[in-house]
């Protein structure tokens, strides 16, 4: 298409020069001009962008924040607990005594590193919400001026309808009013 008619389009919609608009109404107004679809998937296309780390990052917050994860870590204090406090104690030597510094230092290290990671991948959620709320936008903004547009062209064929209902009207009385005349003179 050419960017005439793009921006003939667009100042009609938006009743604003077309350097007024911004990106994303010009963005509504080409794809209504080219009668093209808007719709994409924000997170399909986001996806295959993603660095090694990216994808790291999401299988770590995934995991970390799962039942099973929760499940393991428990499973795995219980045991470090009971190895430590019954069975070591009994021999006389425990890796980790009571009030268990290597537990917490382990645990504590696995925070440290665990909340970074998490916290990329929530960041890169709120772009990919930001995004998707973006592209939500543009295709209710497409569809809000397309249902105008819909609204406009049933106005003009209902009021083409009405002349021609009249004109068939007028016609009609016409040809009853002859068909008067000619009763009378007969």
């Amino acid at each position: 298409m050419n960017d005439k008619k793009v921006r003939d389009t667009a100042e009609k919609l938006f009743s604003s020069k077309y350097e007024e608009l911004t990106k994303q109404e010009k963005h509504v107004a080409h794809h209504i001009t080219e009668r093209t679809p808007i719709s994409t998937n924000i997170i399909q296309d986001l996806s295959g962008q993603l660095t090694f780390g990216q994808k790291m990052a999401d299988k770590v917050a995934s995991f970390g924040g799962s039942w099973l994860f929760i499940s393991i870590f428990m499973v795995v204090l219980v045991i470090w607990i009971v190895l430590n406090s019954f069975i070591l104690i009994r021999l006389n030597s425990s890796f980790d005594p009571y009030p268990y510094i290597l537990l917490n230092l382990v645990l504590s290290m696995l925070a440290a590193i665990q909340a970074p990671i998490i916290l990329m991948s929530q960041n890169r959620q709120a772009d990919k919400d930001r995004l998707t709320a973006e592209h939500d936008y543009e295709v209710n903004l497409k569809s809000e001026l397309e249902i105008i547009g819909l609204h406009d062209k049933i106005d003009s064929l209902r009021e083409r309808q009405w002349k021609e209902l009249i004109s068939i009207q007028e016609e009609q009385l016409k040809l009853l009013r002859q068909l008067i005349e000619d009763m009378k003179k007969a």
